[in-house]
């Protein structure tokens, strides 16, 4: 039962990393080339899966169905409960914002082409927001079994992506170096935030029952296969657009018709497109979800059930004005949820496990390998891509995508 349950969990783990975020990673890449992006990646993997470990150290200390608002609240006081509180809901209207802005425009795109109908961009996205908000306000059931099909879709759409794009890979493209030390830094949140699935670890614990070492085996390997599909989905798309190209062609819409023109292969086009649009909608369904849940709980009036109506336009209208006002903000949107993801997965997990390595008093509970040196690093880092954000959005580094 329990090695069923860890293979399970790892593919929870898996799921939530691979999403839109995979979308972004070429358009992030772009000016980097692959192996200065391998790099990275690797980094950034190895970052989060250490902070995610510190997460299994901090829930030792606490009840295993504890949600990261009860740890911070248990561990670090209100105060701890509040960051945690609103850098939750700046990652979750960030997130939304970046799928709505970047499904908005692939929604818009294939009612043309299905239907002959040519409607503007602002009315594609509003449609398109309306119909995964009906999806999620009907209820979780619903969700569930929408998601099931296009989580399904979208894995053998992605195989045969990949299948179709490997044979063209050119090794000079791959060899090609950074355009520029400020597209390093500046493709560094983007990147970050693609790794990011600390939100489903107090899920896991509880499905685990609190098991320390299953948790460790979970976490390390359902992390490894986004690492590897990463590497194999930068390997096919670095190495069939020329780097000149793909910087020219930022755009996520103009990023898919650019490797379909590349791979010379009929129908490609589309299967990359199929593939965006079902990755894009399995992202947006599980975040919007949860975001929808949070509000409904948070305006729920005292001895009354959850509103669901003014949930859903509690959850869905801030997003939807910025994709309005900003519909190439899919990179900008994933570059501010680095931000809040930061706080998330990095700050608090290093402040939580601070505070419970001061107070514990026998040494039979799991400590994650590196002591005080590792945790200072990790924060360095993590003030680095915070900052590497905040450089982008006031010009001092160059916007991406």
């Amino acid at each position: 039962m329990i090695k069923s349950k860890l293979l399970g969990s790892s593919l929870i783990i898996a799921g939530t990393t691979i999403g839109a975020g995979m979308l972004a990673l070429p358009l992030a890449s772009a000016g980097l080339g692959f192996s200065t992006a391998l790099v990275i990646m690797l980094g950034l993997w190895a970052l989060m899966a250490f902070t995610a470990l510190l997460m299994v150290e901090i829930h030792q200390y606490s009840s295993q169905d504890a949600t990261l608002h009860t740890l911070a609240k248990e561990i670090l006081g209100t105060k701890g409960k509040w960051i945690a509180t609103f850098a939750m809901l700046f990652l979750f209207y960030s997130l939304c914002a970046a799928y709505i802005a970047g499904g908005g425009g692939q929604f818009t795109q294939r009612i043309s082409e299905f239907t002959g109908f040519t409607i503007s961009a602002p009315t594609g996205t509003l449609l398109f927001t309306v119909i995964v908000a009906a999806v999620v306000t009907i209820g979780t059931a619903t969700v569930d079994k929408v998601n099931r099909l296009l989580f399904a879709g979208k894995i053998i759409a992605m195989i045969m992506v990949l299948t179709f794009l490997a044979p063209n890979v050119t090794e000079s493209y791959l060899l090609s170096m950074p355009l520029g030390q400020g597209l390093i830094i500046a493709s560094i949140p983007v990147i970050f935030t693609s790794f990011g699935f600390h939100g489903s670890i107090p899920a896991i614990v509880n499905y685990l029952d609190g098991h320390t070492p299953s948790l460790r085996k979970a976490i390390v390997i359902g992390s490894a296969i986004p690492l590897i599909i990463y590497i194999l989905w930068q390997l096919a798309t670095l190495g069939v657009v020329s780097q000149a190209e793909l910087v020219q062609n930022s755009g996520l819409s103009a990023l898919i018709g650019t490797l379909a023109r590349s791979a010379h292969q009929s129908g490609l086009g589309s299967m990359i497109g199929i593939f965006a649009d079902l990755a894009l909608l399995t992202s947006f369904l599980g975040v919007s979800l949860g975001l929808f849940e949070f509000m409904g709980d948070t305006l729920r009036k005292k001895g009354a059930g959850v509103n669901r109506f003014v949930a859903s336009v509690a959850t869905f209208t801030p997003p939807l004005l910025f994709a309005l006002f900003y519909p190439q903000g899919f990179i900008m949107a994933l570059g501010y949820a680095a931000i809040a993801l930061a706080v998330l997965a990095i700050f608090l997990p290093i402040a939580m496990v601070v505070r419970v390595r001061s107070q514990a008093s026998s040494s039979e509970y799991y400590q994650v390998i590196g002591g005080k040196p590792a945790l200072m690093i990790t924060g360095v880092i993590g003030l680095l891509i915070v900052a590497a954000q905040l450089m982008i959005t006031i010009g001092a580094l160059p916007a991406l995508g």
